[in-house]
Protein backbone atom coordinates (compact mmCIF):
# COMPACT_ATOMS: atom_id res chain seq x y z
CA UNK A 1 0.00 0.00 0.00
CA UNK A 2 2.71 2.53 0.96
CA UNK A 3 4.49 2.04 -2.64
CA UNK A 4 1.08 2.25 -4.06
CA UNK A 5 0.38 5.54 -2.84
CA UNK A 6 4.10 6.90 -3.41
CA UNK A 7 3.68 5.66 -7.11
CA UNK A 8 0.56 7.45 -7.30
CA UNK A 9 1.97 10.94 -6.07
CA UNK A 10 4.45 10.64 -8.63
CA UNK A 11 1.63 10.41 -11.51
CA UNK A 12 -1.16 12.80 -10.29
CA UNK A 13 -3.23 12.33 -13.29
CA UNK A 14 -3.21 8.92 -12.78
CA UNK A 15 -4.03 9.17 -9.32
CA UNK A 16 -6.88 11.44 -9.89
CA UNK A 17 -8.76 9.24 -12.73
CA UNK A 18 -8.36 6.39 -10.12
CA UNK A 19 -9.64 8.91 -7.60
CA UNK A 20 -13.10 9.87 -9.91
CA UNK A 21 -13.64 6.16 -10.72
CA UNK A 22 -13.74 5.13 -6.72
CA UNK A 23 -16.13 7.93 -6.26
CA UNK A 24 -18.89 6.46 -9.35
CA UNK A 25 -17.97 2.72 -7.63
CA UNK A 26 -18.68 3.63 -4.05
CA UNK A 27 -20.13 6.94 -2.89
CA UNK A 28 -21.08 6.41 0.26
CA UNK A 29 -17.47 5.46 1.35
CA UNK A 30 -15.62 8.38 -0.91
CA UNK A 31 -14.82 12.03 0.24
CA UNK A 32 -16.70 13.67 -2.51
CA UNK A 33 -18.22 12.55 -5.25
CA UNK A 34 -21.25 13.28 -8.02
CA UNK A 35 -20.66 16.87 -8.45
CA UNK A 36 -23.67 18.65 -10.37
CA UNK A 37 -22.97 22.24 -10.28
CA UNK A 38 -26.02 24.77 -8.83
CA UNK A 39 -27.43 27.41 -11.13
CA UNK A 40 -27.03 30.76 -9.71
CA UNK A 41 -30.84 31.06 -9.30
CA UNK A 42 -31.35 28.59 -7.07
CA UNK A 43 -27.88 29.16 -5.18
CA UNK A 44 -29.95 30.38 -2.22
CA UNK A 45 -32.76 27.47 -1.79
CA UNK A 46 -29.91 25.28 -2.09
CA UNK A 47 -28.00 26.32 0.32
CA UNK A 48 -30.49 26.68 2.35
CA UNK A 49 -31.80 23.31 2.19
CA UNK A 50 -28.27 21.69 2.75
CA UNK A 51 -27.39 23.91 5.45
CA UNK A 52 -27.72 21.35 8.32
CA UNK A 53 -25.80 18.60 5.87
CA UNK A 54 -22.95 18.21 7.78
CA UNK A 55 -24.33 18.03 10.85
CA UNK A 56 -26.15 14.33 10.04
CA UNK A 57 -25.36 12.05 12.61
CA UNK A 58 -23.66 8.67 11.04
CA UNK A 59 -21.67 11.04 9.11
CA UNK A 60 -18.67 11.04 11.80
CA UNK A 61 -18.56 7.51 11.84
CA UNK A 62 -17.69 7.48 7.76
CA UNK A 63 -15.18 9.99 7.68
CA UNK A 64 -13.26 8.57 10.76
CA UNK A 65 -12.93 4.83 9.08
CA UNK A 66 -11.48 6.99 6.05
CA UNK A 67 -9.33 8.72 9.13
CA UNK A 68 -8.12 6.47 11.08
CA UNK A 69 -6.83 4.29 7.51
CA UNK A 70 -4.55 7.52 6.79
CA UNK A 71 -3.38 8.58 10.47
CA UNK A 72 -2.32 4.64 10.46
CA UNK A 73 0.09 5.21 7.07
CA UNK A 74 1.15 8.50 8.44
CA UNK A 75 2.24 7.16 11.60
CA UNK A 76 4.01 4.32 9.66
CA UNK A 77 6.37 7.06 7.97
CA UNK A 78 3.94 7.22 4.36
CA UNK A 79 3.03 10.39 2.93
CA UNK A 80 -0.26 12.01 3.32
CA UNK A 81 -0.52 14.60 0.87
CA UNK A 82 -3.14 16.90 2.96
CA UNK A 83 -0.76 16.31 5.91
CA UNK A 84 2.11 17.21 4.36
CA UNK A 85 1.05 20.78 3.14
CA UNK A 86 -0.77 21.70 6.51
CA UNK A 87 2.47 20.53 8.17
CA UNK A 88 4.54 22.77 5.78
CA UNK A 89 2.37 25.94 5.98
CA UNK A 90 3.12 25.89 9.94
CA UNK A 91 6.82 25.43 9.15
CA UNK A 92 6.78 28.58 7.13
CA UNK A 93 5.59 30.54 10.25
CA UNK A 94 9.13 31.56 11.12
CA UNK A 95 8.24 33.52 14.96
CA UNK A 96 6.01 30.15 15.50
CA UNK A 97 5.88 30.00 19.64
CA UNK A 98 7.30 27.14 20.99
CA UNK A 99 3.84 26.62 23.37
CA UNK A 100 1.71 28.83 20.83
CA UNK A 101 -1.89 28.28 20.56
CA UNK A 102 -3.81 26.79 17.52
CA UNK A 103 -7.94 26.58 17.17
CA UNK A 104 -8.92 24.62 13.98
CA UNK A 105 -12.16 25.17 13.04
CA UNK A 106 -13.91 22.74 11.29
CA UNK A 107 -12.30 20.32 13.33
CA UNK A 108 -15.09 17.49 12.54
CA UNK A 109 -13.20 14.51 15.33
CA UNK A 110 -9.80 16.20 15.68
CA UNK A 111 -7.63 13.97 13.71
CA UNK A 112 -5.22 16.71 13.16
CA UNK A 113 -4.20 17.03 16.56
CA UNK A 114 -2.45 13.51 15.40
CA UNK A 115 -1.04 15.05 12.63
CA UNK A 116 0.39 17.52 14.88
CA UNK A 117 1.89 15.34 17.55
CA UNK A 118 3.73 13.37 14.99
CA UNK A 119 5.28 15.72 13.67
CA UNK A 120 6.52 17.32 16.82
CA UNK A 121 4.74 20.12 16.28
CA UNK A 122 4.00 21.67 20.07
CA UNK A 123 0.99 23.78 19.45
CA UNK A 124 -1.62 23.76 22.23
CA UNK A 125 -4.51 22.40 19.59
CA UNK A 126 -7.91 23.18 20.35
CA UNK A 127 -11.00 22.25 17.94
CA UNK A 128 -14.32 23.65 17.17
CA UNK A 129 -17.20 22.37 14.94
CA UNK A 130 -20.90 23.15 14.13
CA UNK A 131 -21.41 19.29 14.25
CA UNK A 132 -22.85 18.28 17.91
CA UNK A 133 -22.10 14.40 17.14
CA UNK A 134 -18.01 15.61 15.45
CA UNK A 135 -17.77 17.35 18.50
CA UNK A 136 -18.86 14.37 20.49
CA UNK A 137 -16.55 11.69 19.00
CA UNK A 138 -13.60 14.01 19.28
CA UNK A 139 -14.56 14.30 23.10
CA UNK A 140 -14.35 10.78 22.82
CA UNK A 141 -11.16 9.47 21.01
CA UNK A 142 -9.51 12.80 22.31
CA UNK A 143 -10.41 13.49 26.36
CA UNK A 144 -7.53 15.31 26.75
CA UNK A 145 -8.16 18.05 24.78
CA UNK A 146 -10.79 20.85 24.23
CA UNK A 147 -13.44 20.65 21.85
CA UNK A 148 -16.76 23.29 21.46
CA UNK A 149 -19.85 23.77 18.81
CA UNK A 150 -19.20 26.71 17.37
CA UNK A 151 -20.92 28.38 14.26
CA UNK A 152 -17.67 29.71 11.94
CA UNK A 153 -19.55 32.59 11.37
CA UNK A 154 -20.11 33.51 14.97
CA UNK A 155 -17.69 32.50 16.89
CA UNK A 156 -17.78 32.94 20.57
CA UNK A 157 -13.66 33.49 21.39
CA UNK A 158 -12.25 36.72 22.19
CA UNK A 159 -10.43 38.70 19.92
CA UNK A 160 -6.84 37.97 18.90
CA UNK A 161 -7.29 34.45 21.25
CA UNK A 162 -5.03 32.09 19.43
CA UNK A 163 -1.47 32.42 17.83
CA UNK A 164 -2.89 30.32 14.67
CA UNK A 165 -6.23 29.83 13.43
CA UNK A 166 -6.90 26.95 11.09
CA UNK A 167 -10.16 26.98 8.69
CA UNK A 168 -9.95 23.32 8.19
CA UNK A 169 -11.64 22.68 4.87
CA UNK A 170 -14.77 24.02 6.24
CA UNK A 171 -15.46 27.47 4.04
CA UNK A 172 -16.30 25.30 1.07
CA UNK A 173 -19.35 24.69 2.80
CA UNK A 174 -20.50 28.08 4.18
CA UNK A 175 -22.85 30.07 2.05
CA UNK A 176 -22.12 33.00 4.42
CA UNK A 177 -18.01 32.16 3.88
CA UNK A 178 -17.60 36.16 3.99
CA UNK A 179 -18.53 36.06 7.93
CA UNK A 180 -16.49 33.02 8.32
CA UNK A 181 -13.58 34.56 7.14
CA UNK A 182 -14.13 37.38 8.93
CA UNK A 183 -14.15 35.61 12.20
CA UNK A 184 -10.91 33.35 11.33
CA UNK A 185 -9.34 36.83 11.53
CA UNK A 186 -11.03 38.22 14.39
CA UNK A 187 -10.35 35.34 16.82
CA UNK A 188 -6.52 35.25 15.10
CA UNK A 189 -3.40 36.96 16.80
CA UNK A 190 -0.98 36.32 14.03
CA UNK A 191 -1.78 33.76 11.40
CA UNK A 192 -4.84 32.33 9.70
CA UNK A 193 -4.27 29.03 7.42
CA UNK A 194 -7.07 28.45 5.55
CA UNK A 195 -6.10 24.54 4.48
CA UNK A 196 -7.72 22.69 1.18
CA UNK A 197 -9.59 25.49 -0.70
CA UNK A 198 -10.86 24.70 -3.68
CA UNK A 199 -10.55 27.92 -6.15
CA UNK A 200 -11.50 28.62 -9.83
CA UNK A 201 -9.37 31.32 -12.12
CA UNK A 202 -10.19 32.87 -14.53
CA UNK A 203 -13.92 32.15 -13.60
CA UNK A 204 -16.74 33.12 -11.38
CA UNK A 205 -17.25 31.50 -8.37
CA UNK A 206 -19.13 28.38 -8.51
CA UNK A 207 -21.79 26.22 -6.32
CA UNK A 208 -22.24 22.43 -6.64
CA UNK A 209 -24.33 19.65 -4.55
CA UNK A 210 -21.98 16.65 -4.11
CA UNK A 211 -22.59 13.40 -2.11
CA UNK A 212 -20.01 13.97 1.18
CA UNK A 213 -19.22 10.32 2.31
CA UNK A 214 -22.72 9.58 0.83
CA UNK A 215 -24.13 12.73 2.61
CA UNK A 216 -25.91 15.40 -0.21
CA UNK A 217 -24.45 18.73 0.96
CA UNK A 218 -23.36 22.02 -0.76
CA UNK A 219 -19.23 22.89 -1.82
CA UNK A 220 -18.63 26.09 -3.12
CA UNK A 221 -15.21 26.75 -5.29
CA UNK A 222 -14.13 30.36 -4.70
CA UNK A 223 -13.46 32.70 -7.50
CA UNK A 224 -9.20 32.95 -6.67
CA UNK A 225 -9.08 36.45 -7.01
CA UNK A 226 -12.35 37.46 -5.14
CA UNK A 227 -11.17 35.14 -2.13
CA UNK A 228 -7.67 37.26 -1.89
CA UNK A 229 -9.24 40.33 -2.24
CA UNK A 230 -11.78 39.07 0.44
CA UNK A 231 -8.69 38.19 2.38
CA UNK A 232 -7.19 41.57 1.96
CA UNK A 233 -10.25 43.40 3.39
CA UNK A 234 -10.41 41.33 6.20
CA UNK A 235 -6.84 42.24 7.45
CA UNK A 236 -4.89 39.02 6.07
CA UNK A 237 -1.98 39.09 3.71
CA UNK A 238 -1.20 36.00 2.14
CA UNK A 239 2.22 35.06 2.92
CA UNK A 240 2.76 31.56 1.60
CA UNK A 241 0.23 29.48 -1.02
CA UNK A 242 0.23 25.43 -1.23
CA UNK A 243 -1.22 24.04 -4.35
CA UNK A 244 -2.10 20.60 -3.54
CA UNK A 245 -3.42 19.85 -7.15
CA UNK A 246 -4.39 21.99 -10.41
CA UNK A 247 -5.96 21.68 -13.80
CA UNK A 248 -5.79 23.64 -15.87
CA UNK A 249 -8.57 24.10 -18.89
CA UNK A 250 -7.47 22.35 -21.95
CA UNK A 251 -9.21 24.90 -24.19
CA UNK A 252 -7.99 27.82 -22.09
CA UNK A 253 -4.72 28.07 -20.30
CA UNK A 254 -5.99 31.09 -18.78
CA UNK A 255 -9.03 29.15 -16.90
CA UNK A 256 -8.55 26.16 -14.10
CA UNK A 257 -9.50 24.81 -10.98
CA UNK A 258 -7.10 23.99 -7.96
CA UNK A 259 -7.10 23.21 -4.09
CA UNK A 260 -4.39 25.15 -2.57
CA UNK A 261 -3.58 26.09 1.59
CA UNK A 262 -3.49 29.88 1.77
CA UNK A 263 -1.20 30.90 5.03
CA UNK A 264 -2.27 34.09 6.09
CA UNK A 265 -0.45 36.90 8.23
CA UNK A 266 -2.75 39.03 10.08
CA UNK A 267 -2.40 43.19 9.56
CA UNK A 268 -2.33 45.41 12.45
CA UNK A 269 -3.93 48.96 11.95
CA UNK A 270 -1.48 51.90 12.83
Amino acid sequence: MSFLRASLNRFPAVKSRLKRLRERLQPATSVSSRYVEIDAALRDSESSRLAASWKTADLPARQRALVERQLKEYRSGVSVDVFDVFTAALRKIGNLPADGSLLEIGCSSGYYSEVLEVNGLPLRYRGCDYSDAFIDMARSIYPGLSFDVEDATRLSYQDDAFDVVVSGCCLLHIPNYEAAIAESARVAKDYVIFHRTPVVYGEPTKYFRKQAYGVETIEIHFSESQLLEMFRVHGLEVHATFTLNENADSRDSSKGNASRTYLCRKQFQS
